[in-house]
């Protein structure tokens, strides 16, 4: 199982959409292959979002997990729905509550 110090690899996205960023969350559950896929989308939830001006991050434990992402999303999301607004290899994730 991985914990939170696992999950570093990060990248930060914004939606003005609340559908777009629960699919987002299903996304990034689903991109990570292994471990704790709760850890990847905590933080994500509708009030972090609005509270962090429509951006949430995704913190996964392996790069390639976070370019699953990244592509899926492209994939069957709606142009301009989201944009990628940063990424990061030392960005571990944080405990929720």
């Amino acid at each position: 199982m991985t914990t939170h110090a696992d999950h570093r690899f990060s990248v930060s996205i914004f939606t003005s959409d609340q559908a777009i960023l629960y699919c987002l969350r299903a996304l990034a559950d689903y991109s990570q292959k292994t471990g704790n896929t709760r850890i990847v989308w905590g933080g994500t939830k509708r009030t972090d979002w609005e509270q962090n001006n429509r951006t949430v991050t995704f913190h996964f434990s392996d790069p390639s997990y976070r370019d699953i992402l990244l592509a899926t999303a492209n994939r069957v999301l709606p142009a301009g729905s989201w944009k990628q607004v940063s990424t990061s290899d030392n960005n571990p994730a944080k405990p929720q509550g």
